[in-house]
């Protein structure tokens, strides 16, 4: 899933990589780091707009700190990047340009584009999604919000329904039973790379109904499962196609989302999602003792439908797929072949997509020492986490006796940690606006050191909700609220902030690359999560729950230097990282060669005032030697 070789990749990036030139041999597959410049305007983030429930000033996206990771949650790859690889086309093939029509293949030179005939979408265009009516725009939030957590909610549902399955499947080994779990996790860790990446050839809306659907499909064979190994199978392959509703969604709040409201509607999106593991065995529990396990997946089914159906009345919502329709449609409305939009044309292959979405976040992943911090301690978190649906049965249904149906309410601490976080967002942005660490650049805004300050108390209290969980869960005279509540509360809340406010600080450090240093944490956190809960019986049983439960807590302690390490050192780190002082020299040439065109233009300015106003006395001149000679004439 890597490239050739991770050594050969990282040095061509290092020679290749954001040097400004252009080559006509350069492709999208090589190298692994592109001069992937912003474009000047971004399509889907227009600096105005025309809804009423949208207006923002210029400087609004300034008061929110999540902005890195909601503009990077938008894209797998940014509309900028995207603008950058057809540009790159254009200027590789100005000789022989392919131009790839919409519906069709044809060959044209780029002379034949007339620049007239160029189809846009403005951002007063009712075709716009940011102006969408505002029940429509909450309609597709709740609906993709839906549609995630139905995909979260089945990865854990499957943990309440262990003993039953354990028991038709004659199985006695709980870390095998618990394959269902690790191997939809990594399904979603490999989609992540492999169908999220769909959405920028096909556009967002075909590739949420062609997943929905397989992933309908795909339950079917684990409820009528007659072993337990078939429904490890095709967990995998249904978690890879559900992957696609986590990778593409947020992304669709992007679309349609002004800066002054993102914020809000991201924090709407997130609260189904994020509450989807909690949720997962709670509906579980009762459904696996009033029902049976295979009505678990029966209920998937159920939910699922109701996703797909709801999604079938979600329309397009990405950009570039609407320019490129609204090109095809007027070439079809008119009969007439010029008109084209820059998205048309596209010299890179599905398969050249695919490899770049497979190779990045690994080499960003290697070779980063930034990423080595945060995807370790992200993802021995989200590990523990997950370890939690394996843990808590043990402690409930085991030594309190409690039926999975009453184990799945305690995990209601959890959720209601993972909704403080969220509603207390207006205090988590008013510390992080506060902080005395501002971007160099623009001192409005601040640093991402300042985001490291959220990060900090996350990691505090997921250590600290993990311990006292640990020694108040049990012996069963205690009662199990203290646990809940003093317990998994601040651990959801850790979790949930360490989570949210670490992805913010990558996606703020790596710019046009956050997408994929976001990527590839997402796989690593999976494989985390998907590795954790199989030791977990056996480490339980090894340990006793309270030590366990120490021992993961002591692992947590261990990383809580790294977030202080980065609120305190961060710009420094950030100045060492290859990838990130290459995009800096990148910057600093554009705003050189920038300075030098409005020079340029000034002098140009300068010189055609001058030579108009040495016309304009060459005129009066000849006009006054003209009347001399007139008088002459006339004999004055």
């Amino acid at each position: 899933m890597t490239a050739d070789s991770l050594d050969q990749s990282a040095a061509r990036g290092t020679s290749h990589t954001l040097t400004g030139s252009s080559s006509n041999n350069t492709t999208l597959d090589s190298p692994p780091f592109h001069p992937e410049k912003e474009s000047r305007s971004h399509p889907s983030r227009p600096s105005s707009r025309h809804s009423h429930l949208t207006t923002t000033s210029s400087d609004s996206s300034n008061d929110d700190p999540l902005s890195p990771l909601e503009h990077a949650l938008g894209r797998t790859t940014s509309i900028p990047q995207t603008d950058a690889i057809y540009q790159q086309d254009a200027d590789n093939n100005n000789n022989h340009l392919t131009h790839t029509r919409t519906g069709r293949t044809s060959i044209t030179s780029a002379a034949s584009r007339p620049p007239d005939y160029e189809v846009t979408i403005s951002t007063d265009d009712p075709e716009h999604p940011m102006n969408w009516p505002f029940w429509y725009r909450a309609y597709t939030i709740i609906t993709v919000s839906y549609s995630t957590w139905v995909v979260v909610l089945y990865s854990t549902s499957y943990t309440a329904t262990l003993p039953k399955i354990m028991d038709e499947f004659d199985i006695t080994s709980k870390p095998i039973a618990t394959l269902g779990l690790t191997t939809y996790l990594l399904g979603l860790a490999a989609g992540s790379v492999i169908v999220a990446p769909m959405s920028e050839l096909y556009g967002r809306r075909p590739v949420y109904l062609v997943c929905l659907a397989a992933f309908i499909v795909l339950i079917i064979p684990c409820g009528l499962a007659d072993s337990l190994s078939e429904m490890v199978i095709v967990r995998f392959f249904g978690a890879l196609f559900g992957s696609a509703m986590i990778s593409n969604s947020p992304g669709t709040v992007v679309d349609i989302s002004s800066d002054k409201y993102l914020a809000l509607c991201m924090s709407l999106w997130s609260i189904a999602p994020l509450n989807g593991p909690v949720t997962g065995p709670l509906i579980g529990g009762f459904v696996n003792d009033y029902l049976g396990w295979r009505w678990g997946n029966w209920l998937a089914i159920i939910l699922s439908g109701i996703a797909f159906f709801l999604t079938f009345f979600v329309r397009e919502s990405y950009l570039p797929t609407l320019i490129k329709q609204k090109a095809a449609r007027r070439r079809k409305e008119t009969g007439d072949e010029n008109w084209w939009c820059k998205y048309d044309q596209r010299s890179v292959s599905t398969w050249g997509l695919l490899k770049l979405n497979l190779s990045r976040p690994f080499i960003l992943a290697v070779t980063e020492p930034i990423l080595w911090c945060f995807n370790i301690w992200i993802s021995v978190i989200y590990g523990i986490l997950y370890l939690c649906f394996i843990a808590y049965p043990i402690i409930f249904t085991q030594h309190r006796g409690w039926s999975p149906s009453l184990t799945g309410l305690s995990f209601l601490g959890i959720g209601l940690g993972t909704l403080l976080s969220i509603f207390l967002e207006p205090l988590w942005r008013k510390m992080i606006n506060s902080s005395p660490k501002r971007d160099p650049l623009n001192p409005s805004r601040p640093a991402p050191e300042a985001t490291a300050l959220i990060m900090c108390v996350g990691a505090v209290l997921t250590p600290i909700g993990q311990l006292v969980f640990s020694w108040t869960s049990l012996p069963a005279s205690i009662h199990p609220s203290i646990s809940l509540l003093f317990g998994s509360v601040p651990f959801g809340m850790g979790n949930t902030l360490s989570f949210i406010y670490g992805s913010n600080y990558l996606a703020g450090a790596y710019g046009i690359y956050a997408a994929s240093a976001l990527a590839g944490n997402a796989v690593m956190r999976s494989v985390f999560g998907a590795a954790l809960p199989l030791a977990g019986p056996a480490m339980y049983q090894a340990m006793s729950p309270q030590w366990a439960g120490t021992f993961l807590g002591g692992l947590e302690v261990m990383l809580v230097p790294i977030p202080f390490l980065f609120y305190k050192w961060g710009e420094r780190i950030r100045g060492k990282s290859r990838v990130i002082r290459l995009m800096r020299e990148e910057r600093d040439r554009e705003e050189k060669t920038a300075e030098r065109r409005r020079k340029r233009a000034a002098r140009r300015a300068a010189r055609d005032g001058r030579d108009a106003e040495g016309e304009e006395g060459e005129g009066e001149k000849t006009e006054v030697e003209e009347g001399k000679g007139r008088g002459r004439e006339m004999g004055v």
